[in-house]
C-alpha cells in the first residue's frame, strides 16, 4: 500500500499572492541564467587570465579593500553615535548616509568631482596643501568606492547596536571600564556578527563600483580601470570575455551573499549555540556543588570604609545616608522608583539625578566607571562571549590588575558562590541561577565602594537562594561600603538588610530596621508583601473611614482626620458559615474567590461588598468544616484589638 504524505499543518498560500512572488523569482533569476548560459565555458580561463582583466581585478581588490578600511574607521564610530547617541539633527545625519544608497552613481561622482576636484570645494586647498590629487588617482576610485559602499557598514552595524541591550555596557562601567575599554571589549564583540555582515556586503559594494568611479576618477589602465570598468570596455570590442568577467563579479555577490546567510535581512541563520537550561538544573549525573563558607579575606588588611550620603532629585526625591557596613533593602510596587534609584546613584538615569558622596570623595561630577559604584542589574548582563572566568575577572582587569592575580581572585569568588567549577563556560551554557551567581561573584570581585543589588537572587531555587543568601550576608558583614538590594522577597529584606527603604512614586515613604517595618508597615504594598491585610483611610473617632468603603473600629483609634492605614494579620480574620455574634466589633457578609496553600494552612480571599478585599488564614480542617469552596457564601469578623493602626 503506498503511504500518503501529509501535507504538513500551517495555512495555505494564496494562489493570488504565490503567481506574483513566482514571477517575481523568476524575473531575478532570468538574468543570472542569461550570464550562465552564455559564458563560453571553454575560454573562460582564458578570458580571465589575460594581462587587462588580472590587472582590473589586482585594481579592484586593492580599491575595494582600502575602501573597506575606510569604511570601517569612519563607519562604525558613525553607527555607533546614530545608535547610542541622541543629538540634533539625528535624522537628517542618518538621511545623508542612506543618500548614496538611493544617488544615481553617476550623480555621486558628479559630487565628489565637485567636492574634491581639482576646481572643487576641498580639491585647490588638497592640492596645495598636502599634494594630494585625487580625480584620475586609484586614490580617487577608493573615496567613490567609499562613498557608495559605507552606508551598507554603517545601517547594518547601527541595527545590530540599535538591537544590544545598554545593560551590557552600563554593567560594564559600573565594574570600572572606561568608556574606550567597554567599546573595544563588550560592545564590539556582541555586534561582531552586525560588523561581519555590512563589512562583507561593503567590500562587495565597493568590488562592483562602476558609476562614481568612471565620472570622478576615469578608465585609466592600471590606476582606476577596475573590473566593473574592464566590463564595460569588453562589451564593445569583446562581449565573451565581458560574459565571463561578468560572471566572476555574479560568482563573487554570490559567495558573499551565501556567507550571510540572511544577517542583512535581520534572520541570522540559526546558531548552534546550547539552550540555557532551566533555573538551576543539575546535569545528569553530577551533584550540584554547594556553596562553601567564605574565606574571611577581609583581615588580610586594613578595611577602607567608605559612608554614604545621597540627595536625590528628579522621579526619585529622597536623602540617604548610611554607614560603612550598612545593607538597605529597597522595597515598594512597580513603579515606585527601585531601580531609577540605582541608576541614578550609578549616575545611568536622566530621570533622577543623585549628589553623591562616598567617605570623603565627591563623585557626583565623575562617570559611572569612576564611581567606584558596583551594580548587578535584574537579568544579570553576563557578557555572552565571555567565560564565567573572564567575567569575573573584568572588573579587576578594568581597575588595571595583573591578568593572572584578576584570574586568581575571580575563581577564588566563584568558588565562594558555588560556581567554580563552571569557570570556563560561556553564560548560554550555565542555568539562570548559576548565571545570576555569577553575575554576584562579578560584582563582588570588583572591589566597589557602594555595591547596588538589583533583585540578586530572584532566579535561585530556594535551596541554592538560602545559601547564596548566607554567602553574600557573611561578605557583607565584613564590607567597608554600602550595599543597597532592591527585592521582593520579605525574607530576603529581613535577613540581608539593616535597614528597609519603601518607596512609592519616588518617594521615601518608610526608611526603619526590618523589625519596625514588619511591625508597622507604612505601605500597603509592604504590609501585603508581608502577608497583611492592610486597608488604608482617614481616623475616626471609633477607628478608620476606609477609602474603598466601609467602616473599621480599632481599639487604639489615631486622631481624628488624619490618613491611617489598618493592619490585619490573616490569622486574626475568623470565617463563619452563619453571622457570628459575641464580641467581634467588625463584622461582614462575604463570599469566597480562591483559596491556596500556604505551608501546612490555606489562605481564603473573601470579597464584600461592604468592606475591602480580606484575606484569611485558617486549618485544612476548619475548611472542611465549613464546606469552603469557591463561590461559598460565608461571614468574616475582626477583633478590634487584632487590627493594628498606622498613621501615614
Amino acid at each position: 500500500m503506498k503511504r500518503i504524505r501529509s501535507r504538513a499543518p500551517g495555512p495555505r498560500t494564496p494562489i493570488t499572492l504565490a503567481i506574483p512572488a513566482l514571477l517575481a523569482v523568476a524575473f531575478l533569476m532570468l538574468p543570472l541564467i542569461g550570464i550562465l548560459v552564455r559564458t563560453e565555458w571553454g575560454r573562460l580561463a582564458d578570458h580571465l587570465t589575460t594581462p587587462g582583466t588580472t590587472e582590473a581585478l589586482r585594481l579592484s581588490l586593492l580599491v575595494s579593500f582600502w575602501a573597506l578600511g575606510l569604511s570601517v574607521v569612519l563607519g562604525v564610530p558613525l553607527a555607533w553615535l546614530l545608535a547610542r547617541v541622541p543629538f540634533p539633527g539625528k535624522s537628517l545625519v542618518r538621511s545623508l548616509v542612506l543618500l548614496p544608497m538611493v544617488l544615481p552613481p553617476t550623480v555621486g561622482g558628479v559630487a565628489l568631482l565637485l567636492a574634491f576636484g581639482r576646481r572643487g570645494l576641498l580639491g585647490p586647498w588638497l592640492e596645495n596643501t598636502f599634494g594630494i590629487t585625487l580625480p584620475f588617482h586609484t586614490s580617487g576610485a577608493v573615496v567613490a568606492a567609499t562613498f557608495v559602499a559605507m552606508p551598507f557598514l554603517v545601517i547594518s552595524l547601527e541595527g545590530a547596536l540599535g538591537g544590544l541591550r545598554p545593560s551590557y555596557e552600563e554593567t560594564a562601567a559600573s565594574l570600572g571600564a572606561s568608556p574606550v575599554r567597554v567599546f573595544f571589549t563588550v560592545t564590539m564583540p556582541m555586534v561582531a556578527p552586525g560588523l561581519i555582515a555590512g563589512a562583507a556586503l561593503t567590500w562587495a559594494r565597493a568590488l562592483g563600483e562602476f558609476g562614481a568611479t568612471i565620472t570622478f576618477a576615469g578608465n585609466l589602465p592600471g590606476t582606476t580601470q577596475t573590473l566593473p570598468l574592464q566590463v564595460y570596455l569588453l562589451l564593445q570590442d569583446e562581449p565573451e570575455a565581458a560574459t565571463s568577467v561578468s560572471l566572476l563579479l555574479l560568482a563573487i555577490a554570490m559567495l558573499v551573499l551565501i556567507a550571510l546567510r540572511g544577517r542583512w535581512t535581520g534572520t541570522p541563520a540559526a546558531r548552534s549555540h546550547q539552550p540555557r537550561p532551566p533555573v538551576d538544573e543539575a546535569e545528569p549525573g553530577v551533584t550540584p556543588a554547594p556553596v562553601p563558607e567564605p574565606v574571611d579575606t577581609q583581615s588580610e588588611a586594613p578595611q577602607e570604609l567608605w559612608p554614604l550620603h545621597a540627595d536625590v532629585t528628579g522621579f526619585n526625591r529622597l536623602t540617604l545616608d548610611a554607614e560603612p557596613g550598612t545593607t538597605i533593602a529597597v522595597v515598594g510596587p512597580n513603579g515606585a522608583g527601585k531601580t531609577t534609584l540605582l541608576r541614578a546613584l550609578l549616575g545611568l538615569s536622566p530621570r533622577a539625578h543623585a549628589e553623591l558622596r562616598l567617605g570623603d570623595h565627591d563623585v557626583t561630577a565623575l562617570p559611572p566607571h569612576r564611581r567606584g559604584v558596583a551594580w548587578v542589574p535584574q537579568d544579570g548582563a553576563l557578557f555572552p562571549h565571555m567565560s564565567a572566568l573572564a567575567n569575573t575577572a573584568y572588573g579587576l582587569r578594568a581597575h588595571g590588575v595583573p591578568r593572572a592575580e584578576a584570574r586568581r581572585s575571580a575563581q577564588e569568588w566563584l568558588d565562594r558562590l558555588g560556581v567554580g567549577h563552571l569557570a570556563h563556560r560561556k553564560p548560554a551554557q550555565v542555568s539562570g541561577g548559576q548565571a545570576q551567581r555569577v553575575a554576584l561573584a562579578r560584582a563582588l570581585a570588583a572591589r566597589p565602594r557602594l555595591l547596588l543589588l538589583d533583585e540578586p537572587l530572584a532566579a535561585l531555587d530556594q535551596t541554592t537562594r538560602a545559601q547564596v543568601r548566607h554567602t553574600l550576608r557573611r561578605h557583607l558583614d565584613g564590607f567597608g561600603g554600602v550595599c543597597l538590594i532592591v527585592t521582593h522577597d520579605p525574607v530576603e529584606a529581613v535577613a540581608l538588610a539593616d535597614r528597609v527603604l519603601v518607596l512609592d512614586d519616588g518617594r521615601a515613604l518608610q526608611d526603619a530596621p526590618p523589625t519596625e517595618v514588619t511591625r508597622h508597615p507604612r505601605s500597603p504594598w509592604v504590609a501585603r508583601m508581608l502577608g497583611r491585610n492592610a486597608w488604608p483611610g482617614t481616623a475616626t473617632a471609633e477607628g478608620i473611614q476606609l477609602t474603598s468603603g466601609g467602616t473599621l473600629i480599632v481599639a487604639d483609634p489615631l486622631p481624628i482626620g488624619i490618613g491611617a492605614l489598618a493592619i490585619i494579620a490573616p490569622e486574626a480574620v475568623a470565617v463563619h458559615r452563619d453571622k457570628p455574634s459575641g464580641s467581634p466589633r467588625n463584622v461582614w457578609p462575604g463570599t469566597v474567590r480562591e483559596i491556596t496553600t500556604s505551608g501546612s494552612r490555606l489562605r481564603v480571599l473573601i470579597t464584600s461588598e461592604q468592606a475591602p478585599d480580606l484575606v484569611a488564614e485558617i486549618t485544612p480542617q476548619a475548611a472542611a468544616e465549613l464546606g469552603l469552596a469557591d463561590g461559598t457564601p460565608v461571614w468574616t469578623s475582626v477583633k478590634a484589638t487584632e487590627a493594628t493602626v498606622v498613621a501615614l
